[in-house]
């Protein structure tokens, strides 16, 4: 077989630099948010000496599965599920936030507890993995999670819209299937085509799968396209864009082997994966989001976390 069929050439990053936001295990010293950088998207050195950055005073204090997104007017925000993991799986009831102007220095913490909008979530025993992106019809960030509650115990995918990642309309439906567990929702939009791809993790055989609409919130119909093709079962994935060219990288959570395994497209459904020795995100990273930096933002982390 052609060497070159079997593995995905890493692309070329035109500009700028990459910021990968993780946390690093269950037990609750590890359940905080840390940074690692790269200049090409794929090679990814931790800060801080991979300690954390953020240290959370809310809430349960531990926070897993951040995702960081940038604002409009250039600040950034990163969200995450507010849980303590040796509490219990359906302990969690609330999301987490943060704002930054300059990436070093977060500030306005907020507990979004998904319970305070009562009726069939005042039972909530599950908020996870939220993740954000921004609704070009409506002009405002689009919040997806993973919800479940007591009497409900299946979860599915919800959206609400925020201004100020503080507070959320009345969360929604987005995408269940009856009696499978649904959960870390990533989107993402083909802009080529308008249709937009909602990658999850696929319970039956653990492992990465879409569906697509033409429409950011839904109807997603299709039956799921497994995609991931790492050896063993994987969950959290998130797809990003190597800056200035047609390629995006998914990577994902092969959570039993406290590693992350990376595949790579340039139409959101023909995947090839890459080489081991072509990526390398961080020492143990779990569930964790990309974004890209500038060379300025980079530099300035670097500065002042050391690397």
């Amino acid at each position: 077989m052609n060497h070159n069929q079997e593995f995905a050439e890493p692309a070329v990053s035109k500009e700028g630099k990459y910021l990968f936001c993780y946390f690093t295990g269950n037990e609750p010293e590890r359940e905080r948010i840390s940074f690692a950088v790269s200049e090409d998207g794929y090679n990814f050195k931790p800060l801080n000496n991979g300690q954390p950055v953020i240290l959370q005073t809310k809430g349960k204090k531990c926070v897993r599965d951040p995702f960081i997104v940038k604002g409009k007017k250039g600040e950034y925000y990163i969200i995450g599920t507010d849980m303590k993991s040796s509490e219990g799986w359906v302990s969690n009831h609330a999301l987490i936030s943060w704002k930054s102007e300059d990436l070093v220095n977060w500030t306005d913490e907020t507990v979004i507890d998904i319970r305070s909008f009562g009726g069939e979530f005042s039972n909530t025993n599950r908020a996870w993995a939220p993740e954000v992106i921004f609704d070009e019809e409506v002009g405002k960030f689009m919040v997806y999670w993973s919800h479940s509650t007591f009497e409900n115990d299946v979860a599915s995918i919800y959206y609400a819209y925020t201004d100020d990642f503080k507070t959320l309309t009345t969360p929604t439906p987005l995408y269940s299937r009856p009696g499978v567990q649904t959960i870390d929702a990533d989107i993402a939009k083909n802009e080529k085509t308008g249709v937009f791809y909602l990658y999850f993790k696929y319970d039956e055989t653990q492992k990465i799968a879409y569906v697509k609409s033409d429409k950011l919130t839904g109807p997603y119909k299709n039956e799921p396209v497994v995609v991931s093709l790492a050896p063993t079962g994987v969950e959290g994935s998130a797809i990003y864009n190597i800056t200035g060219t047609d390629t995006w990288v998914l990577c994902m959570d092969e959570y039993g082997k406290d590693y992350y395994f990376a595949q790579q497209t340039t139409d959101f459904e023909n995947f090839l994966p890459l080489r081991r020795e072509d990526y390398q995100y961080s020492i143990n990273p779990r569930h964790a989001s990309v974004v890209a930096i500038t060379d300025e933002e980079y530099n300035r982390l670097i500065s002042h976390y050391g690397i």
